[in-house]
């Protein structure tokens, strides 16, 4: 930004008042570039290194070696689980950590429930964490497990061995085959 530009033309060649707005020129340049920056800390989606504020605020144990990405879900989780604890807010909880559809399984004469991944195959990413929020959030009086997809022999039958023999173990058990 140039602001001899905004002043009346006899200020043009006064070099006292060109050094003048030469100096508040590079003061303004910096704040504008910086103002993007402290807003991005404002909001959770976008702040970095604000991140162990927010952890502090909602009582996670700051861990600055986990993404920023990592931490930001951790965070959002947490909120999402602040409140009445009810079956939507453990199933929105697991379904930030896995990113796929989550159904839970309540059993109540056993004072428990299980959170069972439809949207993803094998074992989520993150349970450990995910296992850490649950306990936080959940009545202490439940118990809770997981049960996981995985692809079954009869979904495997309609290929041959030939076909199967191009995918590992793991790729045959939670992959998308086809």
């Amino acid at each position: 930004m140039n602001l001899m530009e905004l002043l009346p033309d006899y200020y043009i060649g006064n070099k006292t008042m060109e050094e003048l707005q030469g100096i508040l020129a590079t003061d303004i340049n910096s704040l504008v570039a910086n103002i993007g920056e402290t807003i991005d800390q404002c909001f959770i989606g976008t702040a970095t290194s604000l991140l162990s504020r927010y952890e502090k605020i909602y009582g996670i144990q700051v861990d600055v070696s986990k993404s920023d990405e990592f931490r930001r879900e951790r965070i959002k989780a947490k909120i999402r689980g602040t409140g009445t604890v009810t079956k939507d807010m453990i199933r929105e909880t697991a379904s930030s950590y896995s990113n796929g559809e989550v159904e839970v399984i309540e059993d109540n004469a056993n004072s428990s429930f299980k959170v069972k991944f439809i949207g993803t195959k094998g074992i989520p990413a993150n349970m450990v964490d995910l296992t850490l929020t649950i306990n936080e959030i959940k009545p202490a009086h439940l118990s809770f497990s997981f049960e996981y997809t995985y692809n079954i022999q009869s979904m495997l039958k309609q290929f041959t061995h030939q076909q199967l023999s191009a995918y590992t173990h793991k790729q045959l058990r939670e992959g998308d085959l086809t």
